[in-house]
């Protein structure tokens, strides 16, 4: 497995991978689905931001990708960023998410972020425990703050200090 940035030829399995979580799963609470033109915007937005679109890949096939964005879009938040990480249903439990998770960390250093945050929905143990194993703690606990497949959901923050700095 090799992990890299992502490319415009990577749209269409980046673009499968979000969709699968938009039908299946609560990791994502958005119901529309995504085409690869739509990826596409999307790592040119987060590239142009200096922002990294990682994917793992094999024998070119996208297993799975990582990336941040601004956590707020107002100043005094500029040193947190929020991260997200999907895996391709079939390439699930072999490792993919932890072994772009320190690439994704590494990368937010070399942009001198000072906090990973990351918002969970409480039922999806897979991502807690990966976060959870990557040092992130849990912040906070909002209950049926979101929606999806018509049932409430509780949302779990998570959060990483990448530094200690004492000032910005």
């Amino acid at each position: 497995m090799q992990i890299r940035e992502a490319c415009a030829e990577d749209a269409g399995g980046l673009a499968a991978i979000y969709n699968d979580a938009v039908r299946h799963t609560t990791a994502i609470l958005m119901e529309g689905e995504v085409d690869a033109a739509n990826r596409i915007a999307w790592m040119q937005a987060r590239q142009a931001m200096g922002y990294p679109v990682l994917v793992a890949a094999e024998a070119g096939q996208v297993l799975g990708y990582a990336s941040f964005g601004d956590w707020r879009p107002f100043d005094g938040f500029r040193g947190t960023v929020e991260n997200s990480v999907y895996v391709h249903p079939e390439a699930r439990g072999r490792g993919v998410a932890a072994a772009l998770m320190p690439a994704l960390i590494a990368a937010a250093r070399g942009c001198g972020k000072h906090m990973i945050v990351a918002a969970i929905t409480s039922e999806n143990a897979a991502s807690l425990a990966l976060h959870h194993r990557h040092g992130f703690v849990q912040s906070a606990h909002m209950r049926q703050v979101g929606q999806k497949f018509g049932r409430w959901l509780d949302l779990i923050f998570m959060e990483l200090r990448l530094d200690d700095r004492p000032q910005p």
